[in-house]
């Protein structure tokens, strides 16, 4: 497959660090962010290259050449004048009759590229965007989809929201050969708003969500970041080819205070410390995964779509202190019978409703997780229970005097696990 790496821009936010080269070029533990990105596409065999320069784009031609030291096929594209995100890839239509990857070349990014091609093969649209959960979605645009993951709303940082999903456009796309019916001329062109936005009504985009590593430089902080995770090898051992590790999480007692049933998204509030301890979490390297019985869905007393508020009104409250969650997974069935509303369909005795470990087994199947070196934490024997089901380290939550617990809240119990940082 062709991958297209967008490597024209001027970088202004992180020019503070270094204004005299063009933004791909800025070094990472010594190596150009173009290079990193060039070494990961290597590895994986994409080794057709082409790279859109614009901005002091003679430094990028002189550094990598046809790229034959660096074990890849690059030919080049040169804005005289800029043509946006997206508007050199006119000139790639005659030349790509197949799907293709295109980048942004001012990320550090470690996937498993073959993954997100199956996937976009699955679905058969004509755009697939990688979106996944960051540190700041406050200030970042939210990509929000069904539960097919067909992109239904796109919305910019400016726009209201409420309680929305975090789900952020990471800058690594595949688009199919279709997408070159929309450059008719060799002009000025926003992927973002007039190319990927306009497949949402038809239905033609979709978002392939993954907890892997993608940062940009847009500040010297996440400048700085990246160079630290670099170090500690936290960029590679993201990628879901590498066994991956996970805390799993209960959610009402362990997450938000625990009110009975809770049926309504306004009731959720989260339990002190809880955005502390899953920011732990994050900057450990370990997947961050709720794992919930909801009940109230067989009961008739809320639907998915209430259940996905709750989840969504959590995810909003830990992105308003710099952590999320990776993925959550929830079963929403309920043996005993009884109750007026209730589903019948939900009714059944399943695999998924913790004790059993069905949740679990699930995330580890979908992110290729290593359980017998993960965590399960919540405050029922219940959760304990399946974590244990599932071959994971478990924790009781339990701050009633006299009962036998582990740990009093979440927070104790992630700085123990993770040495108290």
């Amino acid at each position: 497959m062709h991958t297209v790496i967008m490597a024209g821009g001027k970088g202004t936010r992180i020019a503070q660090v270094r204004a005299d080269i063009p933004k791909p070029m800025m070094p990472v533990l010594g190596k150009p962010i173009l290079e990193h990105q060039l070494e990961v596409l290597k590895r994986q065999g994409y080794k057709e290259i082409t790279l859109v320069t614009g901005h002091l784009g003679e430094q990028i031609r002189q550094y990598f050449g046809t790229g034959e030291t660096y074990g890849v096929s690059i030919q080049y594209i040169e804005e005289e004048q800029p043509l946006g995100t997206a508007g050199a890839l006119f000139y790639l239509k005659d030349q790509i009759k197949e799907d293709f990857l295109l980048l942004n070349g001012d990320i550090i990014f470690d996937i498993d590229i073959d993954r997100m091609l199956a996937y976009h093969k699955q679905k058969g649209g004509i755009a697939t965007i990688l979106t996944h959960p960051n540190s700041h979605p406050y200030d970042s645009g939210l990509v929000i989809c069904d539960r097919n993951g067909r992109v239904t709303k796109w919305l910019t940082k400016e726009e209201e929201r409420t309680y929305c999903r975090n789900s952020v456009n990471a800058g690594v796309h595949i688009l199919s050969p279709e997408v070159f019916s929309y450059f008719a001329e060799p002009k000025k062109v926003d992927l973002d708003r007039e190319i990927l936005k306009k497949l949402i009504p038809a239905g033609q985009l979709y978002a392939y969500a993954s907890p892997e590593y993608i940062k940009d430089m847009g500040t010297p902080e996440r400048y700085a970041q990246v160079e630290q995770d670099m170090k500690n090898g936290k960029v590679r051992m993201k990628n879901l080819h590498e066994k991956q590790k996970a805390v799993f999480l209960d959610r009402d007692g362990t997450l938000n205070v625990h009110k009975g049933f809770i049926t309504r998204a306004e009731q959720i509030e989260l339990c002190e410390g809880v955005t502390e301890a899953v920011k732990i979490i994050n900057d450990s390297g370990y997947l961050a995964i709720i794992v919930s019985n909801q009940p109230v869905i067989a009961r008739g007393e809320a639907d998915f779509a209430e259940v996905d508020r709750m989840m969504d009104k959590i995810e909003t409250l830990l992105g308003e202190g710099g952590a999320y969650i990776d993925d959550r997974f929830y079963c929403p069935h309920h043996p005993n019978g009884g109750f007026a509303g209730e589903r019948a369909e939900y009714k059944i005795k399943c695999s998924c409703r913790k004790p059993e470990p069905g949740l679990l087994l699930q995330a580890a199947e979908k992110y290729h997780i290593d359980l017998e070196k993960s965590y399960m934490i919540g405050d029922s024997y219940r959760d304990v229970g399946a974590g244990k089901n599932a071959g994971c380290t478990s924790f009781l939550l339990d701050d009633q005097e006299g009962n036998d617990y582990d740990y009093k809240d979440l927070l104790a119990c992630v700085k123990d696990i993770f040495g108290g940082k």
